[in-house]
């Protein structure tokens, strides 16, 4: 058993070596506290101020990259190009229960497609709230149109005539715009495109009708009852003609999401409008590109009309016989 004085004597030794480890590690730690703790006062003052302060050179490059980056995806579109040609989407629309749904989908592709202007036009005698709201909370480059088709043209109940073309005078009051607005000696170069609420579309697609020089093709799925339809290209890259099986022989027997048209060509054609009146159904596309184009003139893409890019797509008719005559749901919730 060991003695009170070796006891004492440990107790001496031991005790001076543990203070002087306590101090010592004390010291060594404060200052990493210090800085986290000030570096988390910092994040938290640039987080409050990021988008105030993103062009500010006190800013790290991280930061700047990083605040660039959340916009982008979250809250605008691809920064503008002075370089690409500005590509003009015209879409009509009506107000149906799905319409919301479908715009919501089209926009979210478009707001990946750099230098595009949206050209919405509502089937109404007036521009609707939840179109209005839905085009300003997107942040893509728009123009938003209205005008209502007759009564006369209308569908009647589930059941529609196939020679009354749907969406006409709405593609034709785009058309207008765009001849009222661009001057056709103006040296803004762009693409005109007819893009249905209803369909989906490749990325890809954009980019391959951006370089249209006259009137570019390409195969569209799920149309005319086959899993897709295309124009015919020779080994010389001509188009000579269309696989379809619904009227073959139209002069133009394409799909309206089958094609884009370049502006200086619409700007140059103030004649070429879509028919209302004397078209059979099919023949609306036809109705237009023979105002502009020959056969010949049309500019095979999609790896010469190998590839599909664009799907001719129907949100189902949602069933709401739940809903009863009066409604189940509030109507004011926007859906």
């Amino acid at each position: 058993m060991p003695k009170r004085r070796d006891i004492v004597a440990i107790i001496l030794i031991v005790l001076p070596w543990t203070l002087l480890i306590t101090v010592w590690h004390q010291s060594a730690i404060t200052p990493v506290l210090s800085t986290r703790r000030d570096d988390r006062r910092d994040g938290r003052s640039n987080s409050r101020n990021t988008f105030a302060l993103k062009d500010s050179c006190s800013l790290q490059n991280r930061d700047i990259v990083e605040v660039v980056r959340t916009e982008y995806v979250y809250s605008r579109p691809p920064p503008w190009s002075d370089v690409l040609p500005t590509i003009h989407v015209i879409t009509p629309t009506y107000s149906r229960p799905v319409q919301k749904a479908e715009l919501t989908r089209l926009a979210n592709t478009l707001l990946h497609v750099p230098n595009l202007h949206w050209i919405l036009v509502e089937d109404s005698q007036r521009t609707t709230t939840l179109v209005v709201r839905l085009l300003h909370e997107t942040g893509l480059n728009y123009t938003h149109l209205n005008v209502e088709t007759p009564r006369n043209y209308k569908v009647r109940g589930d059941t529609r005539d196939p020679r009354i073309p749907r969406g006409t005078i709405q593609r034709n009051l785009a058309l207008r715009w765009l001849r009222e607005t661009f001057s056709i000696n103006s040296s803004q170069s762009g693409i005109v495109y007819f893009a249905d609420d209803d369909n989906t579309y490749s990325l890809e697609l954009f980019d391959e009708m951006r370089s249209t020089k006259t009137v570019s093709v390409w195969p569209v799925a799920f149309v005319g009852g086959l899993r897709y339809e295309s124009p015919k290209v020779n080994k010389l890259g001509k188009v000579y003609g269309w696989k379809t099986v619904f009227d073959p022989h139209r002069p133009f027997a394409i799909d309206m999401a089958g094609f884009a048209v370049n502006l200086r060509l619409i700007l140059s054609k103030p004649q070429a409008y879509f028919k209302l009146r004397g078209v059979k159904g099919g023949y609306q596309e036809s109705s237009l590109l023979k105002e502009l184009v020959t056969l010949s003139d049309l500019e095979p893409k999609a790896a010469n009309c190998t590839k599909v890019l664009v799907w001719h797509t129907r949100t189902e008719k949602p069933v709401l016989v739940n809903e009863g005559k009066k409604g189940f749901t509030d109507s004011n919730v926007e859906i």
